[in-house]
């Protein structure tokens, strides 16, 4: 099992990143995909996940309305569309792997090595 972060940067506030979560050795379909972020000093925060099958979506309320997370299920890969990034949005993302969704890092078996958001103001 692996997952391969990748799409981060460094952004003005008010633009866009797309995030990508590539899994290999299992079909990321048939799980629970979550992405989380660490900021510098902070612990690490449950951000968006979408559940296997139907892919129903969850957002921390400080995202919801700007951040998509969304699956491509031929690629085997899940993305998070973030729109009207903001500066306290700055850190480094991970995606992470589960069979049930939940907001607790915990909860998740399988990590990507993160990609860095940086947003300015």
């Amino acid at each position: 099992v692996q997952l391969q972060a990748s799409g981060g940067g460094l952004v003005q506030a008010g633009g866009s990143l797309r995030l990508s979560c590539a899994a290999t050795g299992f079909t990321s379909s048939n799980y629970v995909m979550g992405w989380f972020r660490q900021a510098p000093g902070k612990e690490r925060d449950f951000v968006s996940a979408i559940s296997r099958s139907i892919g129903r979506t969850y957002y921390t309320d400080s995202v919801k309305g700007r951040f998509t997370i969304f699956r491509d299920n031929a690629k085997n890969t899940v993305y998070l569309q973030m729109n009207g990034l903001k500066p306290e949005d700055t850190a480094v993302y991970y995606c992470a792997v589960g069979t049930l969704v939940s907001h607790d890092g915990n909860e998740y078996n399988y990590w990507g090595q993160g990609t860095l958001v940086t947003v300015s103001s």
